[in-house]
C-alpha cells in the first residue's frame, strides 16, 4: 500500500473537517473549543484552602448543563535544548572557575535527566457545542429528511463560534472559583496539539474529541 493511500485511510478515522478562529469543527458538524488550564498545587493547601477549593469545583461542575472533558496530558521532557544553550554560554564565563562550575553543571543535569523521566504535564479542558439538535438528525434518519439535514448542518459559523465562546467563557469563569485559570487555544495552538494527539507516541494522554 502506498502512503498517499495509507495517510488517506487514517484520515477515515480523524473526526476533525477543520479548524477555524481557534474552533475544532467536527464531521458531524459539532464543534470542540480547547481550554489550556494552570495548575493549583493542592496538596501545600491549608485544610481550609482545600476545602474551598473542593467547593468551588462543585459549584463549577453544578453550573455545567453540557459534558466536558478534563485531559491531563504528561509528556517527557526533552532537555537537549537547554543544555546545548549552556554549553554556548560555557566559553564565554569570565573567568576559568566559572566555567568549570557551568561544565559540572550540565553534566549533573544530563546525568540526572538519563536516570529519571522528567515529566511535565500540560492540563486541558475540551468543551463541546452541537448547533443542531439530535431530534432533527433522528427525525431525518426515520423519514429520509436528507436536504433537512443538510440545511440543519448549514449554520452560522460565526453564530456557533459565539455560542462556542459563551461555553469556554462560562467554564473558565468556573475554574476561576477555584484558583484555575484557564485561557483558550488559538488555531495555531490547537492545531499544534491535535498534531500531537493524532501522532502516536508523542503524547501518553490524547484528546478524545468523539466523546
Amino acid at each position: 500500500m502506498s502512503t498517499t493511500r495509507a495517510s488517506g485511510a487514517t484520515q477515515q478515522f480523524v473526526p476533525v473537517k477543520e479548524i477555524r478562529n481557534g474552533a475544532v469543527v467536527l464531521k458531524d458538524g459539532s464543534y470542540r473549543g480547547i481550554l489550556i488550564c494552570s495548575s493549583v498545587n493542592f496538596g501545600l493547601k491549608s485544610a481550609d484552602e482545600q476545602r474551598s477549593i473542593i467547593l468551588g469545583f462543585q459549584n463549577f461542575l453544578n453550573t455545567l448543563d453540557f459534558s466536558i472533558q478534563i485531559v491531563v496530558n504528561s509528556r517527557k521532557m526533552d532537555l537537549r535544548p537547554y543544555l546545548a544553550i549552556l554549553e554556548k554560554k560555557t566559553p564565554e564565563q569570565r573567568t576559568e572557575l566559572l566555567r568549570i562550575q557551568l561544565r559540572e553543571y550540565v553534566e549533573f543535569i544530563r546525568s540526572f535527566a538519563e536516570g529519571a523521566n522528567i515529566m511535565t504535564k500540560s492540563f486541558y479542558v475540551v468543551v463541546p457545542y452541537a448547533p443542531h439538535l439530535n431530534a432533527v438528525g433522528a427525525a431525518a434518519g426515520l423519514f429520509g429528511g436528507g436536504k433537512r439535514r443538510a440545511e440543519a448542518r448549514e449554520t452560522d459559523f460565526e453564530e456557533d463560534r459565539a455560542q462556542l465562546e459563551q461555553r469556554l467563557a462560562l467554564v473558565a469563569e468556573g475554574l476561576a472559583g477555584t484558583g484555575v485559570r484557564a485561557v483558550p487555544l488559538d488555531t495555531e495552538e490547537t492545531i499544534e496539539l491535535l498534531y500531537r494527539s493524532f501522532n502516536p507516541g508523542e503524547l501518553e494522554n490524547p484528546i478524545r474529541l468523539d466523546s
